[in-house]
């Protein structure tokens, strides 16, 4: 399940099974865990075998290293003109994870930052782990971009509108303790026990009735058996309208030129 390609030395992704949990480790710590194609293959498939196999009860999905959790799209990998979203595997979206819904619980082990693609892999995911030092939010305005994996009306389901608007407009990260207050995650421990009290939290739900599990979380989202959530069709359609609009405008170059040059954005609004 997991693969090479002549650029790397490792696979993008690791996974294994533990009791009845599936643990996915995004593998790129030298990229901060930017997800590349490869590990939108890995993680896809990974989500894939656990929806069929009984075995597996509950998903974890964590980082490698302590530098991030997962900073979103690999822009070095966008710049050389190289896929980020696999060909036929687009209803996946960003690491195969963020558009891929399976039936079994999925908890985010947070190892690190967590902003932009990264916070979009945590409101994907049913609970929450993180360390303490880890922060999250969606700094996308800040480079003339939008948060095109979810991550905006996914943000304002999970929090109250006045707070969700203020952090999509400004791009301001918050803090694991201020995520943890406004209930956008489960638990903030050391970031040591991460993984460890992300496996405490999968050991207890795995010890339930499966299928009494996975249809309470079916019911809850209103998820289809197929993996399907209606109530996010309009979010996810209001996002492929705008996202091709933002991305080919002129401040969407500018952002992230300025943010090389470490200088102030100047933006034209087109």
């Amino acid at each position: 399940m997991t693969t090479t390609t002549p650029e790397t030395t490792s696979p993008a992704a690791l996974t294994e099974v533990r009791d009845g949990i599936m643990i996915i480790t995004l593998n790129r710590p030298e990229a901060r865990n930017a997800v590349n194609e490869e590990m939108c293959l890995v993680v896809g498939d990974a989500l894939t075998q656990a929806e069929h196999d009984p075995a597996v009860r509950v998903v974890v999905l964590t980082g490698a290293g302590d530098k991030a959790f997962c900073a979103g799209a690999d822009l070095k990998a966008l710049s050389r003109g190289e896929r980020i979203i696999p060909e036929g595997r687009e209803a996946w979206g960003l690491a195969g994870y963020v558009g891929h819904a399976i039936s079994k619980p999925t908890i985010a082990a947070v190892n690190g930052p967590a902003l932009g693609g990264g916070t979009e892999l945590v409101l994907a995911s049913d609970l929450t782990v993180s360390a303490e030092t880890a922060s999250f939010g969606l700094p996308e305005v800040k480079r003339g971009l939008i948060a095109g994996a979810g991550g905006a009306f996914r943000l304002i389901e999970k929090l109250p509108q006045a707070v969700a608007m203020e952090l999509l407009l400004t791009g301001d990260p918050i803090s694991a303790q201020q995520a943890l207050d406004l209930h956008l995650i489960n638990r903030v421990v050391p970031a040591d026990q991460v993984l460890a009290a992300a496996l405490e939290l999968a050991t207890t739900i795995a010890g339930n009735a499966p299928l009494a599990v996975q249809a309470h979380k079916q019911i809850a989202l209103r998820q289809t058996p197929e993996g399907e959530r209606p109530g996010e069709q309009a979010g996810w359609e209001a996002t492929s309208r705008l996202l091709p609009m933002i991305a080919f405008s002129e401040d969407a170059k500018e952002g992230p030129r300025a943010f090389a040059e470490k200088r102030p954005p100047v933006w034209q609004g087109r």
